[in-house]
């Protein structure tokens, strides 16, 4: 009888052990630490790093008898920790997308902003271009007028035209107006330009200067009826038995025998100028090419 109370007073005493050992180990975690106070490192949550377990109890680190509670107790702030990092993780993935997002996007406007200023100055340097070119047309033409206001009353002799006439006569023959239309026919809707006539006959006195007139005049009479040629563009003149000057090698001046009449066609730079004056249809294309 004595052997089984004792035996049940052991049993007992080792089942009380567990029990005290946890009661213990929570009193001595519950107790405030009398150590100095260290300064709290930083941490990602903020929150102060877990304190490992100091206090070992009956049986260490490792109770085989430890409670489902007990267990759970203890892992519980590591798995708040856990997930409060978690979230913090994905915090920072979610600022970090919006800064590379917001990094992508003012990319793409800076590059879209340099493009459109490379445009411009690609535009810039055209219309600069189609200045320097208009300048320059500008340049050039007044340099024309220049030379044309100051050789305006210089005409040149560029076609000579001899007509006959038979004695006593002024009568255009068939081979004369021939010779009139090929000289006449090119100055139609030109400028710059004056015809010289001069008739010589033979004879004496005030009846020679008579004849040539006569003569000069069907010439001027044939060019204004049929090749509309202005007459303030002829100049006419009766030379009568003026010497006709001698060929070249012979100093002698020669008279004439019959009539003729000398037709020169004399230019001055005034139909250059109209030449080199751009239509305004030209100008126009000109301005819009660069665009």
């Amino acid at each position: 009888m004595k052997n089984r109370i004792i035996v049940v007073l052991l049993l007992v005493g080792i089942l009380a052990l567990p029990a005290f050992a946890q009661q213990s180990s929570s009193t001595a975690q519950s107790q405030p630490s009398a150590q100095a106070v260290t300064p709290k490192p930083e941490t990602a949550t903020g929150k102060d790093p877990l304190q490992p377990q100091t206090h070992e109890g009956f049986w260490g680190h490792l109770n085989p008898f430890a409670r489902k509670k007990y267990v759970q107790r203890q892992t519980q702030p590591i798995q708040d920790r856990v997930n409060e990092l978690d979230e913090l993780t994905a915090a920072n993935s979610k600022m970090i997308k919006d800064v590379d997002a917001r990094a992508q996007q003012g990319i793409q406007l800076a590059s879209a902003k340099a493009n459109e200023a490379d445009q411009h100055a690609i535009e810039a340097g055209n219309k600069a271009q189609a200045a320097q070119q208009t300048a320059q047309q500008a340049h050039t033409r007044l340099n024309t007028v220049e030379q044309v206001v100051t050789n305006i009353d210089q005409y040149q002799p560029t076609t000579q035209t001899e007509i006959h006439f038979k004695p006593g006569q002024s009568v255009l023959s068939k081979n004369a107006k021939a010779a009139l239309d090929e000289m006449a026919s090119p100055l139609k809707n030109q400028r710059g330009y004056v015809i010289e006539v001069q008739g010589f006959s033979s004879g004496h006195g005030q009846a020679a200067i008579a004849n040539s007139q006569k003569m000069a005049e069907s010439v001027v009479r044939y060019l204004v009826l049929n090749h509309d040629i202005p007459v303030y563009r002829i100049y006419l003149v009766g030379m009568g038995n003026a010497p006709v000057q001698a060929s070249t090698g012979d100093n002698k001046a020669k008279r004439i025998v019959g009539g003729r009449v000398e037709i020169s066609l004399l230019k001055n730079n005034l139909e250059q100028l109209a030449t080199t004056t751009p239509t305004p249809a030209a100008s126009q294309d000109q301005q819009q090419a660069p665009k």
